[in-house]
């Protein structure tokens, strides 16, 4: 079930189950996971892209295997809000995987997320290489951080 409200994704999740962040590339899919009380995010692993089937499978894996509750992906909007072919293809993505699971499917703007990414990569002094091996799957746990931080505020108005 695609969520485009954060409320309706929250009322869908199960209590207790972490979520996975996605950070969706051409050639990578960078993946976070939360703790199970979703209050952090921590980058997982990258998957390197090769075709729908093969890229659904092992995210469905994880979600299998990390019993994950909702899953969350970044929305590449463009600077001034709107969505070109980036969102478009997030979307799909997000379409095509509602037909392999029964996980609500969530996503949270994901504009500067990259770029949050590689100034805290930089301020870690890591290397080059490092930085692109990592800069996908931190990429997803600053949109996931996203999430979650907007979930808590969300239980804290209650």
């Amino acid at each position: 079930m695609i969520c485009e409200a954060v409320e309706d994704f929250a009322a869908a999740l199960p209590a207790g189950r972490a979520l996975l962040g996605l950070d969706l590339g051409t050639k990578t899919i960078g993946v976070a996971l939360s703790d199970r009380l979703l209050s952090a995010a921590t980058p997982l692993e990258t998957v390197k892209r090769r075709k729908f089937s093969l890229d659904a499978a092992r995210l469905l894996e994880i979600t299998t295997a990390r019993e994950v509750g909702g899953i969350v992906l970044g929305l590449p909007r463009n600077m001034d809000g709107s969505e070109g072919p980036r969102c478009q293809s997030t979307r799909a993505f997000a379409r095509n995987l509602e037909k392999l699971t029964d996980l609500p499917i969530a996503f949270w703007d994901e504009r500067l997320s990259t770029v949050a990414a590689e100034r805290a990569l930089l301020e870690a002094d890591t290397t080059r290489k490092r930085r692109a091996e990592v800069i996908d799957n931190v990429a997803a746990s600053y949109i996931l951080q996203g999430i979650l931080d907007r979930l808590s505020h969300m239980r804290a108005g209650r």
